[in-house]
């Protein structure tokens, strides 16, 4: 089984508007696929998603779940 196949998902729910935070903010919100309130994003776990969610953590639930 190669590190691709053990790889996690991150399923990310887009619970509270960006309307009042910075421009930093929305640009990790679009750049992780979410654009209305309610949507739902499955990404890999990798370092760069983990950063992305860091920055929105008071925006986003995230849930892990295995590939």
């Amino acid at each position: 089984m190669s590190t691709k196949d053990a790889q996690k998902k991150l399923v990310i729910t887009y619970r509270k508007s960006v309307i009042g935070y910075n421009r930093r903010q929305r640009g990790s919100i679009r750049a992780l696929g979410l654009h209305r309130l309610g949507d739902v994003v499955e990404h890999d776990d990798t370092p760069v998603i983990r950063g992305m969610i860091n920055k929105v953590r008071h925006l986003v639930t995230v849930e892990e779940r295995a590939a």
